[in-house]
């Protein structure tokens, strides 16, 4: 599996066996679950969040399945031509004006981390919401700390995942625990 060496300390961690879509589903509800809470309670959050693994592990899956947990209704797709797709979402529906975004990119295409400096991507990592990063290694070095690392491992089923959730800061911390919490 290609994986960003660690350079930061893992706080907490959960391990799951998805066995089939539906579990690998349920999983990114949940996780978007602790996510909407997060941002409910500080609305100028931002959380940063990669996408790890081989090709065809899952990445675009749990990232389509964890936008729309947020409650994003339209079509998620993988923005491997566009390198970002960004998605508004409302996080207090009793507010409908408190709305993040949701910047999904996708770094297979590129081929140096000055590429992404040059594409003028950093001023998303400031906006309300978060950033999902597939393909973090392609950038490496040029990107912000991580609060949340996902480790995806295709297993011998064609649906079968493991996933590995590793909060990378105390905020990712936090997400992950009120997740739990539920």
């Amino acid at each position: 599996m290609n994986q960003i060496p660690v350079t930061q300390t893992v706080i907490y961690s959960i391990n799951q066996h998805c066995r089939q879509e539906t579990d690998t589903a349920q999983l990114a509800k949940w996780l978007a679950q602790g996510l909407s809470q997060f941002l409910q309670q500080d609305p100028k959050g931002h959380l940063n969040i990669s996408l790890e693994g081989d090709l065809g592990a899952g990445k675009t899956t749990f990232a389509r399945y964890l936008i729309q947990g947020m409650g994003y209704v339209g079509k998620v797709k993988s923005p491997t031509y566009t390198l970002c797709e960004p998605y508004s979402v409302t996080i207090d529906e009793q507010e409908s004006d408190r709305t993040i975004t949701a910047h999904h990119f996708d770094l297979y295409r590129m081929r140096d981390p000055l590429e992404w400096q040059e594409a003028g991507f950093a001023e998303h990592f400031d906006t309300p919401g978060f950033c999902l990063i597939e393909w973090p290694e392609k950038a490496e070095g040029s990107l912000p700390n991580f609060d949340i690392q996902i480790q995806l491992t295709a297993g011998q089923e064609e649906n079968e995942r493991s996933i590995i959730l590793n909060a990378l800061s105390e905020t990712g911390t936090s997400v992950l625990k009120r997740a739990h919490d539920q």
